[in-house]
């Protein structure tokens, strides 16, 4: 017979029958020891939060949140890191309890923020994105312009383009005050691509309070036009929301004289995988990383912060066991 079931989490949202938070978690609990850990899913949505929290008892542990509700969660909890008071959006609840009373205390945590800086790390460790490449009707590299352009580049920083004006857009402007580039240094211009502008917009808002951070938003209809020098690019429009601004980055690249970074792209998405806009960017010559190392990442941060009473060590390393597991589901 299996263990009895003591703890639980689960990732809620909706859609959420495509979420792989339940492969990666129960990997964690395994190589653990948590044997009497289980996560799993449950399709929730905005107007279903509040009764959902209604049914949890002490067995629970914590959630972990996807869209649409890591604003919704924002009532229920407090904020407990810099990111989520920052923010006001969470994708991580952790639950206390207290004997005797039937509600949870719940902290709230936003890890998106930290799976996007890892993923970007994780990747340059093992390679290094190129400089700004100018790419002749030929397919050859111009050395004269590549050398000027590297040069503006180190000058004057790096230069990050966010597809999607969304709670995890937002994340991702968090993260780019957090990166340092390669070559360029700190992300020091962001050009936000969307189809809807925000009248009062929270990510212009966060930009205005970084220093030395230069901001603009423009329509998703013209992002290939500042894709091609971009140091880092983060897509967060889920589905297939970016294939058309794939299809015309493609048309550009096979111009005369296009100019292209090859810099790196996080696509959260990670179903298609590889997306549309991930195959464009390699054949580019970029490098692209796919959703998954954002939310192995943000995972990871998850667990440590959902098991904390259940006193691991925090230099046990299951971080392995995730990502063969991830790697095994996808």
């Amino acid at each position: 017979m299996g263990n009895e079931i003591r703890h639980r989490c689960a990732v809620l949202g909706k859609p959420i029958a495509h979420s792989l938070s339940p492969v990666l978690h129960n990997a964690a609990y395994k190589a653990l020891g948590l044997d009497d850990w289980r996560y799993s899913r449950a399709e929730v949505g905005e107007d279903e939060l509040d009764g959902f929290l209604r049914t949890v008892d002490p067995s629970w542990a914590g959630l972990s949140l996807t869209m649409p509700l890591k604003r919704t969660i924002q009532p229920y909890g407090t904020p407990s890191d810099t990111w989520s008071r920052r923010l006001l959006v969470a994708n991580t609840a952790v639950f206390s309890w207290v004997d005797g009373v039937p509600k949870p205390n719940i902290k709230l945590y936003n890890t998106d923020v930290e799976g996007i800086v890892k993923a970007f790390s994780h990747c340059w460790k093992s390679s290094q994105p190129q400089p700004l490449t100018a790419i002749s009707q030929s397919g050859k590299p111009t050395d004269t312009a590549n050398k000027t352009i590297t040069e503006n580049s180190k000058s004057q920083g790096a230069k990050a383009v966010i597809l999607g004006n969304g709670n995890t857009a937002l994340s991702a402007l968090a993260a780019c005050t957090e990166i340092k580039v390669p070559e360029s240094g700190e992300v020091t211009h962001v050009t936000v691509c969307a189809r809807h502008q925000h009248e009062n917009d929270p990510m212009e808002q966060l930009a205005d309070s970084q220093t030395g951070l230069r901001y603009q938003q423009v329509p998703l209809s013209e992002a290939y036009e500042y894709l091609q020098e971009a140091d880092i690019v983060i897509n967060t429009i889920p589905a297939n929301g970016a294939d058309e601004t794939a299809e015309k980055l493609a048309e550009v690249l096979a111009g005369p004289a296009s100019v292209f970074r090859c810099g790196t792209l996080l696509d959260v998405v990670y179903d298609p995988r590889p997306t549309k806009l991930m195959q464009v960017w390699r054949n580019g010559g970029g490098t692209a990383i796919g959703g998954e190392e954002m939310l192995l990442y943000q995972a990871i941060a998850q667990v440590r912060l959902m098991t904390a009473g259940a006193h691991i060590m925090e230099t046990m390393d299951f971080e392995q066991a995730m990502r063969s597991a991830l790697q095994e589901a996808l």
